[in-house]
């Protein structure tokens, strides 16, 4: 599916599904309201699937897209840029937090190369999709060009595509990327009009003088493009990274097929924020795993209008806390197809 296509399948919720959920909560054998925010996330589930029941939303693949970043020379993070190939190494060979989660949680694990700048030696969950070896320094010229972003986007459309007809039921996003929080930062300021010290973090643990320069270095890009919010690919290509532009496709890809996205961290919520400028109902088919602990993460989340699951003081991205939350959304879920009505368990009501 191209970008067009995808956006073209991509629908608003069914507002009669959602309804009958609400009915259906109504007439369990517990108090109205008492399972909280779990109950709404089952009524947006059902209003996804146009369905009451939803399907349950498994089995769940989280889909892990990395790439590099020319930003990286400007001093952004301490790593060097090599970790990004040696993490992906790492998920493949399941040695990841990322795969230990996904084994408590019974997901699969898919890792897919969007622009590592290192070439990476095979695996059987490994996807070269390789698009570029790592983006430009957004400081000094676009990252990518507008044909590398849309390659990017419609690479995460297609693999969103071959996990649902594979059989997922749950697409859970995941990413790797030395200094990928930068273009993260400068995503999230564009699309939510804030200031990049607000939305700028230490990502993998910077210290105090580190991050003035990290939030100098965004917004001098952001100075440098002037991108324009209306035009999501045109800010992809400015200032996302390959895996950030592969996300937001893989969100629209998900939200086209009606499947569920359960959507990590801070890159994973900037892919988000993309997605919601290229298609607003697109937010539809999104869960917030987890606040993370990336100021950009709250502020993405509460202009998408998500609330997260879980909050945890979590910061690792991989997927982390997507897979953590992947339970919580199934018993929601669950909910409606197991538990009893007053009537069919003969409980009286108040």
């Amino acid at each position: 599916m191209t970008l067009e296509t995808t956006l073209a399948a991509i629908r608003p919720a069914d507002e009669q599904a959602m309804a009958a959920a609400r009915e259906l909560q109504s007439r369990l054998t517990k108090p109205a309201g008492s399972l909280g925010r779990l109950e709404e996330l089952s009524v947006r589930l059902a209003g996804l699937a146009g369905v009451c029941p939803p399907p349950m939303p498994e089995p769940a693949t989280v889909a892990v897209f990395a790439g590099d970043h020319g930003v990286h020379a400007q001093g952004v993070s301490p790593w060097p840029q090599e970790v990004t190939a040696q993490m992906v190494a790492n998920f493949v060979a399941g040695g990841a937090v990322v795969n230990a989660f996904a084994r408590q949680a019974g997901a699969d694990v898919m890792v897919v190369d969007a622009g590592v700048a290192i070439p990476l030696h095979g695996g059987p969950n490994l996807l070269d999709a390789n698009i570029r070896r790592g983006t430009r320094d957004m400081t000094v010229e676009p990252a990518l060009t507008r044909e590398e972003a849309l390659a990017a986007v419609e690479l995460g459309i297609a693999v969103a595509r071959t996990l649902v007809d594979a059989g997922a039921k749950c697409l859970l996003t995941g990413d790797m990327g030395i200094a990928n929080t930068t273009p993260a930062a400068a995503l999230t300021a564009v699309f939510t009009g804030s200031a990049p010290a607000a939305v700028t973090g230490r990502g993998t643990g910077i210290d105090d003088e580190t991050l003035a320069h990290k939030t100098e270095v965004v917004a001098a890009a952001l100075a440098r493009h002037t991108p324009d919010p209306a035009d999501p690919l045109g800010v992809l290509a400015a200032v996302g990274g390959l895996e950030h532009a592969a996300l937001a496709g893989f969100v629209l890809g998900a939200a086209a097929h009606r499947v569920p996205v359960i959507v990590d961290g801070v890159i994973a919520a900037s892919a988000a924020l993309a997605a919601a400028a290229f298609a607003p109902d697109a937010v539809a088919a999104m869960v917030a795993g987890h606040r993370s602990a990336e100021p950009g993460a709250g502020v993405a989340l509460a202009h998408l209008g998500l609330e997260p699951l879980l909050d945890l003081g979590m910061r690792l991205g991989e997927g982390s806390g997507a897979v953590l939350a992947l339970p919580i959304v199934a018993a929601s879920v669950r909910v409606l197809h197991e538990v009893a009505t007053f009537d069919s368990a003969g409980v009286s009501e108040k």
